[in-house]
């Protein structure tokens, strides 16, 4: 065993590998609670003591600022001997604000703390942008987020304007054209009022009159083909009157159309028209004008058009205004939170384009050979916006996050002697949390690295659970393909939970097959097992979790031991409200929210099957799908990833909380030697019957002597 200068006692014989690994390219592969930060942090320091590098050519590199103020907190407190900020930091009476505030002191404290670059993606790109980037992008650039600026450390520099106000206003001066407003009042009744590609049987509150599909004037029709004919009267300004209640000569009756200004009945003939004869004797009559349109004129849009311009235009004045300018808010007045849900999904295509590196006219190419219309009509009116919205943040010296990334991407392929600035300074890159990793960020690394540097990345692909994101599991699975001659050490000692917890996630992770295996175990002893319960309602459910926390808080935990997760927020609201009239006040989180975290208790609530369940598989809107598809298996794998996130959040006692009969089936992946389960039993459907104690005869209930033997009866009381 090789001598150290550096103290590597408090290590693992795995953790200790990591950290003296000489290897160009190494993947530290860690499960839940093995210690993977501190790893990373040893490994820091002994390159600075051990191996005397100067800190100035290491790069440390985390997803979130909170993990890196803790990284940080962690090696201001193994370099200060007075111990005075670890007091600090436990100081409940301090805000956050003044513990930011004496990290920034205690860091300038350190130089060698402050002479490391340790940073978010996002911030690494920011300082070489702001420093380096002028020839790629203007250095004096604002950023552009989906909320207004608050406390961060792009506050001073934040746009004026959110993603979402510049991609309105964009909209706006797009519906200045005629053509694009109608077309996206068209997207929206069609898509988002109507949903007229969702089967008849599953659209809400249909019309009992048959009248399903919205024209552009708001007017109800019976028929695509009837939608069609009164949106070319209202593109062209021609007003109408649909189905006016007419009486001629001899009965009522509705003719399809009236055109006041031409005098003129329009009747649309299909296959489920009622016959027309009567109508047109009562026109015939009354010397009115009525003209037939047809079914099979309709399969050919250029060839209606035609016909409805030569029956319709031709009877109006000769100084017939055809086109009015529209008011996108008179257009829109009842539809803000449909084209705030439009414009909401082209920003999602924004943030996806860019991770997955999609040229715009190339997506819109490939949007318009989808099968289904709606996709195709999505991304005409969505393209336009993002390109324009593109070229507004280049006009404005805007950059969001993505961006950041994308143009230090393109500064270094455009610009080498700035890539070899950075190349040349970072000899050692060190990654945490590499399961989150997306093609950008993995570009970025690349771009980085010569034959010479070190690159040491920590993660646990079992734990990778932001595919939505746009994170890539593949990455860290496949490590070896995406950076060659690498090699890979798995730390599989966890040091939080219990050897129920761990035993039962590792069954539990088991079913998965995207994954690397690795043999994980606990170093904690313990007879409690894992604790399932099955209520008959949710009201069952809340009582049963309510009784256990107040049990544990006689066992002296505190409100921060005890944890509950959930797959939605919303699951977690009618136990609040419960607990807030017991006076009981416990710490709930989303499953995503809790990464990192842990407790002695944790209970996982709303575990059954199905919608608003557990596992929770969500495909998608097809729109998304043109950009990158969802696959149903990797879906639910992330899912169980997610599972196996929550229950490794649990130290010591864990409780899992579903509904009698509607069970999650992760709970049935986990084997009965790590559980102890409890149910409320349902009420028995048999009969309960009487019998004569003597001769065996059925008797009504309340009988005291048999009247087939004269027997006397046992009064059950």
């Amino acid at each position: 065993m090789t001598e150290t200068k550096t103290d590597l006692s408090g290590l693992n014989e795995k953790q200790r590998q990591a950290v003296v690994s000489e290897c160009k390219r190494l993947l530290v592969l860690a499960g839940a609670g093995s210690g993977k930060t501190k790893t990373l942090l040893q490994k820091l320091i002994y390159l600075i003591e051990e191996k005397g590098v100067n800190p100035s050519n290491i790069l440390a590199i985390t997803f979130t600022k909170n993990a890196a103020n803790e990284m940080l907190d962690r090696l201001i407190i193994s370099a200060d001997d007075t111990e005075e900020y670890a007091e600090i930091l436990a100081d409940k009476n301090r805000t956050a604000k003044e513990k930011e505030t004496e990290r920034y002191f205690f860091t300038k404290k350190h130089k060698w703390i402050d002479n490391l670059t340790l940073k978010t993606f996002h911030s690494l790109c920011y300082g070489i942008i702001r420093n380096f980037g002028v020839n790629e992008f203007d250095n004096k650039f604002k950023i552009i987020g989906e909320t207004k600026a608050a406390d961060h450390d792009f506050a001073k520099y934040s746009a004026v304007e959110t993603v979402f106000e510049v991609i309105h206003k964009i909209l706006i001066e797009n519906c200045e054209s005629n053509e694009y407003l109608l077309n996206l009042k068209r997207y929206i009744l069609d898509y988002m009022i109507d949903k007229v590609h969702v089967e008849k049987d599953k659209r809400l509150s249909l019309p009992k009159n048959g009248k399903y599909f919205t024209t552009l004037n708001g007017t109800k029709v019976r028929s695509k083909s009837e939608q069609y004919i009164a949106d070319w009267l209202y593109r062209h300004s021609i007003k109408f009157e649909y189905e006016p209640n007419v009486n001629f000569s001899d009965f009522d009756f509705r003719p399809d159309f009236f055109i006041p200004e031409a005098n003129l009945y329009l009747e649309h003939v299909s296959q489920r028209s009622y016959p027309t004869r009567g109508k047109e004797q009562q026109f015939n009559k009354a010397n009115k004008l009525l003209v037939k349109t047809f079914e099979h004129q309709t399969k050919d849009t250029a060839l209606f058009n035609l016909a409805l311009e030569r029956i319709v235009k031709n009877r109006l004045p000769s100084n017939y205004h055809f086109s009015t300018a529209l008011s996108f808010e008179e257009e829109f007045n009842s539809y803000h939170k449909e084209v705030k849900d439009f414009l909401r999904q082209t920003m999602r295509v924004i943030d996806m384009v860019k991770v997955e590196n999609t040229p715009t006219q190339s997506l819109l190419g490939k949007s318009q050979k989808d099968q289904h219309e709606r996709v195709r009509c999505f991304y005409k009116l969505a393209i336009p916006l993002i390109e324009q919205y593109q070229s507004y943040c280049t006009n404005k010296s805007y950059l969001d996050f993505n961006d950041m990334i994308t143009k230090t991407i393109s500064l270094f392929q455009n610009h080498s002697e700035i890539a070899d600035k950075f190349r040349g300074k970072f000899q050692y890159i060190l990654v945490d949390e590499f399961q989150d990793v997306n093609n950008l960020q993995v570009v970025l690394i690349k771009l980085l690295l010569t034959d010479n540097s070190q690159l040491f990345c920590v993660g646990d692909d079992w734990q990778s659970i932001y595919g939505f994101r746009g994170s890539n599991v593949d990455y860290i699975v496949n490590f070896k393909d995406h950076f060659k001659e690498s090699d890979t050490i798995k730390l599989s000692m966890n040091y939080r939970s219990t050897e129920h917890i761990v035993g039962a996630s590792n069954e539990v992770i088991k079913h998965n097959k995207f994954k690397v295996d690795k043999n994980v175990q606990s170093n904690k002893k313990s007879s409690s097992k894992i604790h399932i319960y099955a209520g008959k309602s949710e009201t069952q459910n809340i009582e049963y979790v309510l009784d256990r926390v107040k049990k544990l808080k006689d066992k002296g935990y505190a409100k921060e031991d005890i944890l509950f997760l959930y797959r939605r927020s919303k699951m977690y609201s009618p136990y609040l409200e419960r607990f807030k009239q017991e006076r009981v006040y416990v710490s709930g989180k989303t499953i995503h929210a809790s990464k990192g975290l842990e407790a002695k208790a944790v209970f996982i609530i709303g575990l059954t099957e199905g919608s608003g369940g557990f596992p929770d598989i969500w495909m998608e809107d097809r729109i998304y799908q043109v950009i990158k598809r969802s696959n149903h298996d990797l879906l639910l794998e992330e899912e169980r990833r997610l599972f196996y996130v929550a229950i490794t959040r649990a130290k010591d006692d864990l409780f899992l909380i579903t509904e009698k009969g509607n069970e999650s089936s992760f709970l049935n992946e986990i084997p009965d030697n790590f559980t102890f389960k409890t149910s409320s039993p349902f009420k028995s459907v048999i009969e309960e019957i009487t019998l004569c104690s003597n001769c065996s005869n059925r008797l009504d209930e309340g009988f005291a002597f048999c009247p087939y033997c004269g027997a006397k009866q046992k009064v059950h009381e």
